[in-house]
């Protein structure tokens, strides 16, 4: 259990590493290595849905995650066909930047989810009761 724990996050985090990626190769106007960013966030994105979904379905997973990957992957292939469509050395769309931060913040919602669900309850221990008066 614990390596499947490690796979579902590991299959968050490679999107999201690469839309911040991208978003810090736009700020500092490489453009191109950003676009070549997104279109591999798109593959990793397809990745965590397919799992976020399959876990959904198998009934260990979330809706919550489930949803936010489907749409993270939807805005990712969105930003990328924004800026395949830009002019090559014209002014970068706002949507195409647009949609990676919100991509990123969909990844980020089930994180902000987590930490602001109430704990559970912890099962207090049982208590065994000595009979001294057997021995």
């Amino acid at each position: 259990m614990r390596g499947r724990t490690f796979t579902q996050m590991g299959s968050r985090l490679l999107p999201l590493s690469l839309a911040l990626g991208a978003l810090a190769a736009d700020a500092a106007g490489l453009h191109r290595l950003a676009f070549y960013l997104v279109l591999l966030a798109v593959v990793g994105a397809a990745a965590a849905a397919f799992v976020g979904v399959g876990d959904l379905l198998e009934g260990t997973g979330s809706w919550l995650r489930a949803g936010s990957t489907g749409l993270a992957l939807l805005l990712l292939v969105l930003g990328s066909a924004v800026r395949a469509n830009a002019p090559a050395g014209g002014h970068l769309p706002a949507l195409a930047v647009s949609t990676v931060v919100i991509a990123v913040l969909a990844y980020v919602v089930p994180v902000v989810g987590w930490l602001l669900a109430p704990p559970a309850p912890r099962p207090s221990p049982a208590r065994v009761r000595a009979d001294l008066r057997a021995q």
